[in-house]
């Protein structure tokens, strides 16, 4: 697309940042969804980005859809087109074949919170707020919220953040298993980028086949997902980073991965 106005993509030592910048408070707009779409992509399609983590500038990660756009997407099918375009770029984080990290540095509502669950991991500040504020503007979330939040917390929790709309603290997002972790507010990106380094010393031959098979397990009964995991695992056994990963554990040192 052309040049991106509302986010930055940085890379460095196999770590993608997509920080989301549009001030105050990153809202998510159409054009903002499409920037960080075009930036999923290219993580995607460039082989030396081993782990993407996804930020917001400022006090907000995103405080949510651009308000000011809904008046556009009254007509019939408008709305659907809206949520499906930002279901799309949500799909393509989901199904992105590395791991990715919502760095949540603040404000986490609505449209913000539907992306945060689209990644593999959430580190939030403790002080950042989170919620599916929609119904009090008579809406409710629907670009994922409702299938991605009990997926995540379950049916009873989900309905009840969904039905009441107020926003809940880090600490309680954790205890409800919504975020993976609370960290200082001012160390948010310092420990996302901690464990991306880790991440970054692995294989991607096994850490999409982890993703894909926790992903399209969920979806299985449990027969089905053992005998899919299995069909991975034999699929991981054919790379060349098993026989390396092999190797350096007889040999006593670190492997080198080539993520092929």
């Amino acid at each position: 697309m052309s040049e991106r106005l509302f986010t930055r993509l940085t890379k460095e030592n196999g770590i993608a940042i997509l920080t989301i910048d549009n001030p105050p408070l990153n809202v998510l707009s159409e054009r903002v969804g499409l920037e960080i779409r075009d930036c999923v992509t290219e993580v995607e399609h460039d082989d030396e980005v081993v782990v993407l983590i996804l930020t917001g500038a400022g006090r907000a990660f995103i405080a949510g859809a651009d308000i000011k756009e809904f008046p556009t997407k009254m007509a019939r099918g408008e709305a659907k087109k809206m949520a499906l375009e930002h279901f799309h770029t949500y799909n393509r984080l989901d199904f992105l074949p590395k791991p990715t990290i919502a760095a949540l540095n603040g404000v986490t509502l609505g449209g913000g919170l539907e992306l945060a669950m689209a990644c593999d991991i959430r580190i939030a500040g403790e002080g950042v707020k989170l919620g599916l504020p929609e119904i009090k503007l008579g809406l409710f979330p629907g670009a994922g919220g409702t299938q991605r939040l009990p997926r995540l917390v379950g049916e009873g929790r989900a309905k009840e953040l969904m039905f009441m709309g107020d926003p809940i603290t880090a600490t309680e997002a954790w205890q409800i298993g919504l975020v993976n972790k609370v960290v200082p507010d001012d160390e948010v990106l310092e420990r996302a980028q901690e464990m991306a380094k880790v991440l970054a010393t692995r294989t991607l031959t096994a850490l999409s086949r982890i993703k894909k098979a926790v992903d399209k397990g969920l979806e299985m009964d449990l027969t089905g997902g053992v005998l899919y995991e299995a069909e991975l695992l034999d699929e991981v056994f054919q790379t060349e980073d098993i026989v390396e990963g092999c190797n350096a554990f007889f040999e006593k040192r670190e492997p080198i991965f080539k993520h092929r």
